[in-house]
């Protein structure tokens, strides 16, 4: 594993756990025992990753994430600066909850954006390339090519896989600057086409 990724000498990482080649975990860090981060993932400085958390290949965690058991990021997830998971929904420090009752799952699907200093409620999953914007508290179930914004966080619009927002006319969209085509059917979106082909 070491051959394979880079660890500051200042990180922590538990054993055991997975760490996939071409990860870089920075300044600081403290990967937990049975953690999963896969291939070519960047872990920016004071991140804090839980036991038993999933992470995919090529996801961007910037400085000051923590990432809680029960916490799964799939591929290519981007998780900005100082924004925050929960793990419990009704916290009491004088009443611990227990990991495989009190704690509750958090989703993040492939390509999904959460931007800085937003705040992701336990229980809710974010749908593949959806988009958080900075600031923002979810509280429910964000849609594939979801936009969503403010407190509470509520949908403004669609959004490409490659971060381009989408102007639907009569069901269907193109992004200006891949060439993907995009379908909107009864609130759900989906390719049509790929990169202009």
């Amino acid at each position: 594993m070491a051959d394979e990724c880079f660890i500051h000498p200042t990180a922590v990482v538990d054993q055991p756990c997975r760490i996939g080649k071409g990860t870089k975990i920075w300044h600081f860090v403290h990967v937990c025992a049975h953690a999963e981060i896969g291939e070519r993932c960047v872990l920016g400085q004071n991140v804090f990753v839980g036991s038993h958390v999933k992470i995919g290949s090529n996801c961007k965690i910037q400085n000051n994430v923590a990432v809680y058991e029960k916490v799964t990021l799939e591929d290519d997830v981007f998780c900005g600066p100082s924004m925050v998971f929960t793990n419990v929904m009704n916290p009491r420090s004088a009443f611990p909850r227990d990991r495989d009752t009190g704690f509750l799952p958090t989703l993040v699907k492939r390509g999904a954006t959460l931007g800085a200093n937003c705040t992701i409620v336990c229980g809710t999953t974010i749908g593949e390339h959806a988009f958080i914007g900075a600031g923002s508290v979810v509280t429910k179930d964000v849609p594939a090519y979801a936009m969503v914004y403010g407190v509470p966080a509520r949908q403004h619009g669609w959004m490409c896989e490659c971060g381009e927002r989408l102007a639907f006319a009569n069901g269907r969209a193109r992004c200006e600057k891949q060439g993907t085509e995009y379908a909107l059917e009864n609130g759900v979106v989906r390719q049509v086409t790929r990169h202009g082909t």
